[in-house]
């Protein structure tokens, strides 16, 4: 029984919760001393994942470290963006003032608007406009911000309801989890776990968050009935009954928050039944407030767990006294409590929906509608930025069809002015929802209902959603009159083969030579010329020829009407896939850059970028390729296009970068990519080369990346040029695991391939791969296929010769019987020399692996400790663990010390001996017999042998001894030793 009790309205005791509170501790050290930490700490509504933060917060302000706090808003993902960023960036600025922002005051607006209005005298000279900011941009700011913050103590960001987050939000987060730029900040995120159905947008986004190193979560789930015991007598101030404690953990199920609330209601417990549901029980305590003050929060609830004073008095249009009256009622009844701003927030936001969902419809509608009219009139109400999607939410909820229609065309505007691309997908995908509900809809936004969709088609695919936009262009083009308008039809279907494309579903080309059969009977003019020329881009990886035909009619066009700019990077990368002619197409790259650069046209600009540092990669110029993807990358971010046309740049960037040898920069580029997560295949070629490189330095994550890329192959239409590295991997993979069966069958399905032969970019790598697994496998039908291909195959560039090269030298183990020895040496002498001239340091380091291997079998011992000395050297610098271990390997086979200097033969002249018996194929007694000696002793002598050549079995060591050399008649004298 709780009746007569003196109810304290929340517990002060932290009960049950003191391994997670251990783990927050120990994640605060490890951010303290330079580890960036992330925690996501989830749990059902209620469960006292604010009671643990509070209790956190006080240690961390024990320990010395900043707090800065966020909350996320119920607006959804069509609301609000940034909104916790904002609440922690506002903190900044009070305790700081605008100097924190170390000049960047006009970016930072974005997120804080009210730094834009900040007196003139305390303001910085203006940096570029707000509406100019681009989104990748910002981003590094606030990392910027952070890690400026994190220097003199740890940092600590709490993101409070992280499932209310919107899309620009939780970008950002993972921004920060996986930039890692705060070397000194711990991350943490609140959500209910109740919330996440399997929709959730949240859902997926955790799960990528897991996959980051850093990053640990912590679950908190309810009390036991110990527990609630605990709570209760802390409420209670004594200790409750056994029968109250086991009603009311049986009705609370150890929920901390419902738990309080039937402890505050001060019902006897035990004696009346409380109202079962949710609902009921929040609402009990909302029932003993004075009428005046039950009306309040009414009117509070409309507006969001979360309301400004001045705004709910608008609202409310009661006298101050009457409102101050209510507030003051609600305040000590502990459902709404006061912050330092003048502001009010709910208790618990369960409070504010209980109380909202008990709101009459007539009574929902109205105080909505009156929340969109106060805010429309008066936007200061609410916090700078936050009107339009406050105004959008409001009249959709008030049922008002045809201002919801309106105030969501300006939220969604008002979204893409900040780069909040999700948020302006899913406002548009409102208007779609309203437009039938609303007669006069194309007059009221002054567009018909086509364009509504182009324009959520194009939100969508910059937001990465293009299974969505390809939904889209069906319904798009199921409206649009092709003979009306037929390149309006032929745009909407250059998306959607573009599209299908992207997504692997088909190469798309019906509906792109459908497009262009639209555009070539349309009218002539600058939009018709730019329908051709997006046909001709897109329908370069499926039919590069047909493709020239459609880019030389757009160019035509352009010319004659002088706006060719835009066109160029089209016309050139067609050329130089048609013809072959990169150089020819180099110098016209230069001349858009520099012709983009002066307008200031920012796609051409990267457009020319995104051809050049591919052009410039093919022909082996490495460092300035590099250089140009880097150039572009930039150029990407100003402008915010990072996601579609400069995902490109980056994984250019981290191409040229692996074949510099410069690894770690390349990772670091491919982790960029990853952070920014380009949908659909355009997210491959980063994937594709980072696997590789996991491979090649054999990192403990190497396997799931490759798994990942390699399951782009299941996917019903990849481009050529995406197929085939994805088929090199395959083989590659399977060596690396030494699978000999996977390997040759790897190397089959790559064989197999169509365009191998059309693309010697991509073919010859695929080549020396398979070339390298049949000599694993001994497989002379797979050696015999890589010749035929090899035989047809362009080698037009420095790589794709040292590639022919190689192949050469490797298919000459697999030559018949009688091949002189000399042929292989001077094969492998001739790849490493192609390599040398392509100056790409691992193929290098392969093929010296190669030639010390075939030197090692001609008595070549100088040049064999030559090359593995070089090879390790390479190894070393590229961090290639497994080619060290090779050379390191074959040293010790031959006889080299661990510097590669020739040294101490492996092997006695005893075992050498027997390794000529074991060659032969004798049996272990039968050595005995011939050498003299016991059984026992020739298994001894075998066992070593075994072991100093690091191979399985004597079968593998007889084939490796006739390969190396080993089984040539002993020197009369030692090998001579070089000066150290």
């Amino acid at each position: 029984m709780l009746d007569g009790v003196t109810v304290r309205a929340a517990s002060t005791v932290l009960v049950g919760r003191q391994p997670e509170l251990a783990a927050l501790r120990v994640a605060l050290a490890r951010a303290g001393g330079g580890d960036p930490t992330t925690v996501l700490v989830g749990g059902e509504a209620g469960v006292g994942k604010t009671r643990l933060l509070e209790e956190f917060g006080g240690h961390v302000a024990a320990a010395g470290a900043r707090l800065l706090v966020g909350q996320c808003l119920e607006l959804g993902e069509a609301g609000l963006p940034f909104a916790p960023f904002a609440a922690a960036l506002r903190d900044v600025l009070r305790h700081d003032g605008p100097a924190a922002f170390a000049g960047y005051e006009a970016e930072f607006a974005r997120l804080l608007p009210e730094l834009a209005r900040m007196p003139a005298g305390a303001a910085v000279p203006a940096g570029p406009a707000l509406a100019d900011t681009p989104r990748g941009y910002l981003f590094d700011l606030v990392a910027e911000l952070f890690r400026r913050l994190a220097e003199d103590r740890p940092l600590v960001l709490v993101i409070e309801d992280l499932h209310w987050a919107d899309r620009s939000t939780r970008d950002l987060i993972g921004f920060l989890v996986r930039a890692a730029r705060a070397t000194r900040l711990l991350v943490l995120c609140t959500y209910r776990t109740d919330e996440l159905h399997r929709g959730h947008p949240l859902r997926p986004f955790l799960a990528e968050l897991d996959r980051v190193r850093g990053v640990d979560r912590v679950e908190l789930g309810r009390l036991d009935r110990d527990g609630t015991a605990a709570v209760l007598a802390d409420l209670l101030g004594a200790e409750p009954s056994a029968r109250a404690v086991d009603d009311v953990h049986d009705r609370t199920q150890g929920n901390p928050f419902f738990i309080e609330e039937l402890a505050a209601a001060g019902s006897p417990v035990g004696c009346a039944a409380l109202p079962e549901t949710l609902r009921d029980l929040l609402l009990a305590r909302v029932d003993r407030l004075p009428e005046p003050a039950q009306r309040v929060l009414r009117i509070a609830a409309a507006g969001g767990t979360r309301f400004a004073h001045r705004l709910l008095a608008e609202v409310a249009g009661l006298p101050e006294a009457e409102l101050e009256d209510a507030l003051r009622a609600a305040v000590a009844g502990q459902l709404v409590v006061a912050d330092p701003e003048g502001d009010y927030e709910f208790r618990h936001a369960l409070v504010r929906e209980a109380v909202h969902d008990d709101l009459l419809p007539g009574e929902h509608a109205r105080l909505h509608a009156r929340y969109a009219a106060a805010i429309e009139t008066q936007p200061h109400l609410v916090a700078a930025g936050r009107a339009p999607a406050e105004i959008a939410h409001h009249w959709y909820a008030a049922h008002d069809h045809p201002r919801a229609l309106t105030a969501a065309r300006v939220a969604a505007a008002a979204a893409a002015d900040r780069y909040a691309y999700a948020e302006q997908s899913r406002l548009l995908e409102r208007v779609l929802e309203l437009w039938e509900q609303v007669p006069d809809a194309a007059d009221r936004l002054g567009m018909d209902h086509l364009r509504v969709l182009e324009e959520t088609l194009t939100a969508a695919v910059t937001a990465g959603d293009l299974s969505r936009a390809l939904t889209l262009t069906r319904a798009a083009l199921a409206e649009v009159d092709s003979a009306a308008e037929p390149l309006r039809a032929a745009g909407l279907l250059d998306h959607r083969g573009r599209l299908l494309a992207l997504l692997g579903k088909s190469d798309g080309a019906p509906e792109l030579r459908e497009a262009y059969r639209l555009a070539v009977g349309a009218p002539g003019g600058p939009a018709r010329i730019g329908v051709l020329a997006d046909i001709a881009a897109h329908l370069m990886k499926v039919d590069p020829r047909e493709a020239a035909v459609v880019a030389a009619e757009a160019i035509t066009g352009a010319s004659e009407a002088g706006t060719d700019l835009v066109l160029l990077p089209t016309r050139i990368a067609v050329r130089h896939r048609v013809d072959g002619t990169p150089e020819r197409g180099l110098a016209e790259l230069r001349r858009v850059e520099a012709r983009a650069r002066a307008a200031g046209d920012s796609w051409a600009l990267v457009s020319a970028l995104v051809f050049l540092s591919d052009v410039l990669y093919e022909l082996g110029r490495y460092a300035e390729s590099e250089q140009a993807a880097a150039a572009g990358v930039t150029e990407a971010r100003r402008v915010g296009i990072s996601r579609s046309i400069g995902a490109y740049l980056l994984s250019n960037r981290a191409e040229a970068l692996i074949a510099l040898g410069r690894w770690d920069e390349a990772d670091a580029t491919c982790a960029e990519a990853a952070r920014i997560d380009p949908p659909g295949v355009s997210g491959l070629h980063w994937l594709q080369l980072r696997a590789g490189l996991r491979l090649a330095r054999a990192h403990p994550a190497a396997d799931e990346l490759v798994g990942r890329a390699l399951a782009f192959l299941g996917r019903p239409y990849l481009w050529p040029n995406h197929r085939l590295p994805l088929h090199e991997l395959r083989v590659e993979a399977a060596l690396a695991a030494d699978d000999k069966p996977e390997a040759v069958r790897a190397a089959r399905a790559a064989l197999a391939d169509t365009h191998l032969v059309d693309l010697p970019r991509e073919g010859w790598p695929v080549l020396s791969a398979a070339a390298r697994a049949a000599v694993l496998a001994g497989d002379r039908t797979v050696a015999a296929e890589v010749a035929a291909a090899a035989a047809v195959l362009p080698t037009r560039h420095p790589a794709e010769r040292a590639h022919a090269a190689q192949v050469a030298a490797l298919l000459t183990g697999l030559l018949p019987e009688g091949e002189e020895p000399g042929e292989a040496l001077g094969a492998w002498r001739a790849a490493v020399a192609a390599w040398r001239a392509a100056g790409q340091p691992y193929p290098l380091g392969r093929a010296l692996l190669g030639l010390a291997e075939v030197a090692a079998a001609a008595g070549e011992r100088d040049e064999v400790a030559a090359a593995v000395r070089e090879t390790v050297e390479l190894a070393a610098r590229l961090g290639a663990t497994p080619l060290g271990e090779q050379a390191a390997t074959l040293a010790r086979r031959v006889g080299l010390r661990g510097t590669g200097r020739p040294g101490p033969d492996l092997l006695t002249n005893r075992e050498q001996e027997v390794l000529r018996l074991v060659a032969e194929g004798h049996s272990n007694s039968r050595i005995a017999e011939r050498l003299f000696i016991s059984p026992k002793t020739a298994s001894v002598h075998v066992s070593r042998i075994i072991a100093k050549l690091d191979v399985t079995n004597r079968v593998e060591a007889a084939a490796l001894a006739h390969r190396l050399g080993l089984l040539d008649p002993p020197s009369t004298a030692p090998a001579p030793r070089r000066a150290r």
